[in-house]
């Protein structure tokens, strides 16, 4: 999230795809309201900024915007792709911004193509990309060259232009089911937001994550975002809304398997030393005015961040431990490790705080999967349906061998600590009542079982293999079985080891070993004076609290990177240091230094100086990219249909689907369990309640009571052709199972029109299993309420995030 919640407020035009906040963020969704109440912001003469929701399901939020579509799901790539389109064809594109702050000028080596939806390089057979044809023509210093004329045929903006041509309104229509009129009607607000007194927002959430074109989903609102000038910007930028209050710091301390803490990569083999580790994975300094932060600094926070978890035992000498990380040759994403145990090639498994059973896709095979373990951990306050699977539908407890151990955890108001929010927020909780019963906080846990496993090696060092990474990890605490939260945040923050004093600044990272950070994007978080995310100077005095009147409030808890609110605020300005906008500064050059939100730049670096550094100071180019190599499925988003569809892909039929989504049954010899419209001609999609937060609210009982049965909506028209009413019992059958649900029969889905093919959306709720209060109320029910039972085991090609929202399936009244 590039910006942040309260910034949402200083937008002209808000586009929101794939969320559905007003239910979702119903706290945030009041700064979309601020914006739409505000005489002072939207297209043309104001009068409030103009909200447009794209969504399959007409809700809350659909109700108070000023345009709604109903999309087919997973059809973004198109509907973005042809407002990309319409500002190439109308040139209506930020002129200066592209030119300078993107890399629409650098020219793309001979060998690119793209044919009948494939991009240059691919290999049929591994189902993947030889990305070496999609780099940069590069002159003799190795900087790209750059055509800042944007004529040259293989410059990126031409490039972009010939790709979406095709994405014509009468296209979109086609794919995504939006009426051409009122498809042409949103083109023509987004085209006034390339103005340099004019700015738009997307916001997006998981209804554009889980496809299996997930991350080029994404990414196609972000070209858009680039061409109108508005990254960088307040009321601008790239908004994910989280699905929970602390997703953002999970994702932050690497809770992904892909990322060490602060995003850096995960090594992989082949690099044995940090030089090696370095000069794989830091982006390279791609243009003289280029910055290259990251690039420049990978090496300093990868040794701070080893000398924070090994202490005097990462040293020079030894490289600082850099042989101690794991470096893994194949993919450990969460559906890669199930798929793992599905071909009995994983022992155990511990779940802390998820629930595999109800969150992976294609339950049954979950279910399978956890039956093939010798053990299971479940870390959670209550019974999920993974500590209890074995009560699941289909399972034979006589048949299943898995140990399975729950240790109760604290919920998360029985502990302090701090979330990181949406918008990068860290802020600092109470605890609100102490731990209940036996249960301890996860780190409690996992500190006691890191000792205990530390003492069998100290008794038994013959036993492991390589017992160094465990025998040498510094718990420097005052209790190392029971650290708390506090000194964990002021690990991560980081210390100069000399002095021992915690560091303000990641710029005072070293790469010798004489700092440490357990986290590099949080060093400043905690510095000397106390930990920031506890601060509350707000509203009370806001010309104290919000110097730039931009609702920033620097004084309300911190925000990373360095409490900076908006991401590349460098790009708000324009080539002389003024804001685009004067209305609406991010941060401006008064002649000696940049004043505003904290500058992401040089504080003191004139704009004037021929050799200032480009805005976007992480990226090798020194710009926003319109044309990635970073991307294993393709430089430009294309629209690909989702695994499951009714129809071919318009643009390209022999080329339906993404070509490098990754197919797990493929990979594993299995069979694959994917459905066909002549079987399953509904489109289904999974969606959240207000009431309940995933799945632990079922053990909440006014929640319960507010929706206490699963459901599927369905739209009047379907439910009439299948004689089905308000009420009734249903079965929804997939390729992979089926549910048996109540019918929530509505008028929020309709049926869509895709070139002369008729289909229907239904939608249904996530949150039931068959554990909790409600499952307790309907014994025999809840066995048939996992809606993942139907979802299919089929990753993104980036990331490996299932298609949860987007596969087929039939629906008949029991």
């Amino acid at each position: 999230m590039t910006n942040h919640w309260r910034d949402i407020k200083n937008a002209d035009l808000i586009l929101i795809n794939g969320a559905n906040p007003a239910e979702a963020h119903p706290v945030g969704f009041q700064w979309f309201m601020r914006a739409k109440l505000d005489p002072a912001r939207g297209p043309g003469a104001g009068g409030g900024a103009k909200i447009i929701h794209a969504d399959p399901r007409f809700s809350r939020t659909s109700a108070v915007a000023d345009i709604y579509l109903r999309i087919r799901t997973g059809t973004d790539v198109a509907y973005f792709g042809g407002l990309i389109n319409y500002v190439l064809q109308n040139s209506l594109h930020h002129d200066e911004y592209v030119k300078h702050y993107t890399n629409a000028s650098f020219l793309i080596k001979e060998g690119y193509g793209f044919k009948d939806g494939l991009f240059s390089g691919y290999d049929p057979e591994h189902r993947v990309y030889n990305s070496a044809s999609w780099g940069y023509e590069l002159d003799e210093k190795g900087f790209a060259r750059r055509d800042l004329t944007l004529a040259h045929p293989r410059c990126v903006f031409q490039l972009m232009k010939a790709h979406y041509a095709g994405y014509t309104p009468e296209m979109v229509s086609r794919i995504t089911g939006i009426p051409q009129d009122d498809y042409t009607k949103v083109a023509k607000l987004v085209g006034e937001m390339g103005r340099p007194d004019k700015v738009m927002t997307i916001v997006y959430a998981v209804g554009l994550t889980h496809h299996t074109t997930g991350s080029q989903l994404i990414r196609s609102g972000a070209l858009l975002q680039l061409l109108l000038g508005n990254m960088g910007r307040p009321g601008g930028g790239m908004n994910a809304e989280r699905g929970h209050a602390n997703i953002q710091g999970n994702t932050d301390n690497a809770i992904s398997w892909e990322f060490l803490p602060g995003y850096l990569a995960v090594p992989t083999p082949g690099e044995r030393s940090i030089d090696d580790y370095v000069k794989e994975k830091a982006p390279k300094k791609l243009d003289p005015n280029s910055w290259n932060y990251l690039g420049t600094n990978y090496r300093k926070f990868t040794v701070s961040l080893l000398k924070a978890w090994y202490g005097d035992a990462a040293t020079k000498e030894n490289d600082f431990a850099f042989s101690y990380l794991p470096k893994p040759a194949g993919n450990s994403s969460w559906m890669s490790i199930f798929d793992q145990a599905l071909r009995g090639k994983m022992e155990g498994v511990i779940l802390s705080g998820m629930t595999a059973t109800s969150i992976g896709p294609d339950a049954n095979q979950v279910l399978q999967a956890l039956s093939n373990l010798k053990w299971l951990v479940v870390m959670d306050p209550f019974p999920t349906t993974s500590s209890e699977f074995w009560h699941g539908p289909g399972m034979d407890p006589a048949k299943i061998q898995t140990e399975i151990f729950h240790l109760p955890c604290t919920h998360w108001i029985e502990k302090e600590g701090s979330f990181t929010n949406s918008g990068r927020w860290m802020q600092w909780k109470d605890q609100v009542i102490p731990p209940q019963g036996e249960s301890r906080d996860d780190h409690t846990v996992l500190a006691d079982l890191f000792h205990r496993v530390k003492d069998l090696y100290q008794h038994d060092p013959q036993h492991g293999t390589f017992p160094d990474p465990i025998m040498h990890l510094e718990m420097d605490y005052k209790d190392p079985l029971k650290p708390t939260l506090d000194e964990i945040a002021a690990e991560i923050n980081g210390e100069d080891t000399v002095t021992e004093k915690r560091l303000s600044t990641f710029a005072a990272l070293k790469d010798d070993g004489t700092t440490s950070a357990g986290n590099w994007i949080y060093t400043g978080s905690y510095p000397e004076s106390g930990n920031l995310s506890k601060r509350r100077e707000g509203v009370q005095d806001p010309e104290k609290n919000d110097p730039t009147g931009m609702g920033f409030y620097p004084r309300w808890a911190w925000s990373w990177p360095l409490n900076r609110r908006v991401l590349y605020n460098r790009a708000s300005a324009d080539l002389t240091g003024q804001p685009w906008d004067p209305k609406r500064p991010g941060i401006r050059w008064d002649g000696q230094k940049w004043v505003g939100d904290v500058p992401d730049y040089p504080p003191t670096m004139d704009p004037n100086d021929p050799k200032a550094w480009l805005p976007f100071i992480m990226t090798g180019e020194g710009t926003g990219r319109l044309f990635s190599t970073s991307m294993v499925d393709g430089p430009l988003p294309e629209h690909y249909e989702p695994v499951e569809s009714p129809v071919e892909n318009a643009l390209h039929p022999s080329v339906s689907a993404s070509p490098a989504a990754f197919l797990y049954d493929h990979a594993a010899g299995r069979p694959n369990r994917f459905g066909t419209p002549d079987e399953f001609p509904i489109i289904a999609t999974t969606y959240r309640l207000t009431e309940h937060e995933h799945y632990i609210t079922q053990q909440v009982e006014h929640l319960v009571q507010l929706q206490p049965e699963a459901f599927v909506e369905l739209p009047e028209g379907l439910a009439q052709e299948k004689s089905i009413k308000n009420g009734d019992m249903v079965r929804v059958r997939s390729k992979r199972g089926e549910i048996q649900v109540r019918a929530l029969v509505s008028r929020r889905l309709g049926q869509l029109d895709l070139g002369g093919k008729k289909v229907w959306q239904i939608g249904i709720p996530i949150h039931w299993g068959f554990v909790g209060i409600s499952a307790e109320m309907f014994p025999e029910k809840s066995q048939h309420w996992l809606v993942n039972m139907l979802t299919p085991f089929v990753g993104d090609a980036n990331s490996r995030t299932p298609e949860f929202k987007a596969f087929l399936v039939n629906v008949e009244k029991m």
